[in-house]
């Protein structure tokens, strides 16, 4: 597959226009192409072509580096138009954070620079032979002058449109050739190599076109600057799992507020009232009313909730500067000497400048929350820098003092009216009580937990909403075309138990317990 050229997306505003436009797009023909199985090539090309894939490329690098926060608002506004279509990139994203975190600058270099050009990646990770899903067979091992991948991999999201494979191996050098350490290694590869079969063998009851099959691997030749050790991302308290999890609960929550959009307008134009309500109506049943209003709070909840988790994992991602002031510039100033915002400020795009004044082509504008404010690139992990406790909870960032309360930030998007590339005014906000109402004070902790109630959140909305779309517009529905909702959220949501979610909620919150730190949290 040979990627598609892209264009160049350059802020938050600009990804979000792109996202409805495309959202009004994809949207049409939904349901048939998921009735019918029809795969999605065209629609992702637009995409890759869009350049929204290539969002989180750093600046240094030549990329926009715009936060978590504003991809998780991406994949939620194309998840209510296609949530297969949502859930194509999601691994795409994680493992260019995978990158960020641990790759090489030559690595970055070489990866990044091809999805700025369209390049588009899929996961290569599950398998289904071990005890659980941790448990790894496919390997990677000395062969040569390089090395070899073999093994299978199955639930592997995206790959049929995929120019590059992230496969998780494990390495397997029990006499040391290779001077690697022990553990897992992602090893990025073309699609099409030399001993990769892709197999489009996916037959889920919902997100049945996300080309989600087997890949299998013999004797793949890859060589030491193809393998990027992943426990330098997972290990780290860098929010990876926060991350990749904030995006699942985004295509959640896409899929109710879909949900919910299609509802209201079934009920509009082609339900009947029921006799007893003495309407001539669907929409003036009080009962009906009653339900939409319920259906709304949940959808709202899970949207504002996901807001929230979103700005805790800019949070966690952008990482605390030292509280003492940066050697050189002045109390209260970015480390590029810029004026650093109050607590209160609000900013376009979510954004701060980093390195100097992007009037002289220095600086390049990245989020940051209420309680933070990211470091500039350069140095281990994109320039991560140490975090510091003091933040927590009116904490200082760059030795000022930040405020217990909230900062809002308002941005253009779906929240206030829903529906796939309809617009609304809506205030994002991160109360920095909340971020420590769990009983842990470190930021990627925070927003670890914070993304969990998040999960739940749009869990419950996305299953009960495309559930009761039948219940709300009755028996004609059922010959609408309208079950892929609840399909795809069934579907999707088994992707990890938000049971356990509330497990890590209630040990934090009772006993101050950290919570884990995997993929999947």
């Amino acid at each position: 597959m040979t990627a598609v050229a892209a264009d160049r997306v350059e802020s938050a505003e600009q990804a979000l226009r792109i996202a409805h436009e495309l959202a009004a797009e994809f949207a049409v023909g939904a349901a048939a192409r998921d009735r019918d199985r029809t795969l999605p090539h065209a629609e992702i090309d637009r995409l890759a072509a869009s350049g929204l894939l290539a969002i989180t490329v750093p600046a240094a690098f030549g990329g926009a580096d715009l936060p978590a926060s504003t991809v998780a608002d991406v994949v939620r506004i194309l998840a209510a138009a296609d949530p297969n279509i949502a859930q194509i990139p999601h691994s795409h994203f994680v493992y260019l954070n995978l990158l960020r975190l641990a790759g090489d600058t030559a690595q970055q270099r070489r990866w990044f620079g091809a999805v700025l050009d369209g390049a588009r990646i899929a996961n290569a990770q599950s398998e289904r032979r071990g005890a659980t899903v941790a448990d790894i067979a496919t390997t990677v091992r000395p062969d040569g002058a390089g090395f070899r991948v073999d093994g299978a991999k199955y639930y592997c999201t995206g790959s049929l449109f995929a120019d590059l494979l992230a496969v998780l191996t494990r390495l397997d050098d029990p006499e040391g050739r290779s001077g690697l350490a022990a553990g897992e290694y992602v090893a990025f590869l073309p699609a099409d190599a030399p001993g990769v079969r892709i197999v489009d063998d996916w037959q889920g009851m919902g997100q049945r076109t996300t080309g989600s099959g087997t890949v299998e691997f013999d004797a793949v030749s890859v060589d030491r600057g193809q393998l990027v050790p992943r426990a330098a991302a997972v290990d780290a308290p860098a929010g990876y799992g926060a991350f990749a999890q904030l995006l699942h609960a985004a295509i959640d929550t896409g899929i109710a507020r879909g949900a919910l959009t299609a509802a209201v307008g079934f009920v509009r134009e082609s339900s009947r009232p029921w006799f007893e309500a003495g309407v001539e109506r669907a929409i003036d049943d009080p009962l009906t009313i009653q339900r939409f209003g319920e259906l709304a709070v949940q959808v709202t909840a899970a949207e504002s909730t996901l807001a929230s988790a979103g700005l805790a994992v800019d949070r966690a991602i952008g990482g605390y500067a030292p509280s003492e002031p940066v050697a050189g510039s002045a109390v209260g100033t970015t480390r590029g000497g810029m004026d650093a915002p109050s607590a209160s400020e609000e900013l376009p795009d979510r954004r701060a400048v980093r390195g100097g004044s992007d009037a002289s082509g220095g600086g390049r504008a990245i989020s940051i929350s209420a309680a933070s404010a990211r470091a500039g690139v350069g140095g281990p992990a994109d320039g991560m820098r140490p975090e510091s406790e003091s933040t927590a909870e009116g904490g200082t960032v760059h030795g000022t003092r930040v405020a217990d309360s909230v900062r809002v930030v308002t941005e253009k998007s779906a929240y206030a009216t829903g529906g796939a590339g309809v617009e609304g005014d809506t205030p994002r906000t991160l109360d920095t009580h909340s971020a420590t109402a769990y009983g842990v004070s470190h930021p990627t902790e925070q927003a670890s937990l914070a993304v969990a109630a998040a999960k739940i959140l749009a869990d419950r909305a996305a299953t009960e909403v495309s559930s009761a779309l039948f219940e709300v517009s009755g028996t004609r529905s059922a010959t609408a075309d309208l079950d892929h909702f609840w399909r795809n959220a069934r579907t999707h949501t088994l992707h990890d138990p938000v049971r356990w979610k509330y497990q890590h909620l209630g040990r934090s919150l009772l006993h101050g317990t950290p919570p884990p730190r995997h993929g999947v949290f």
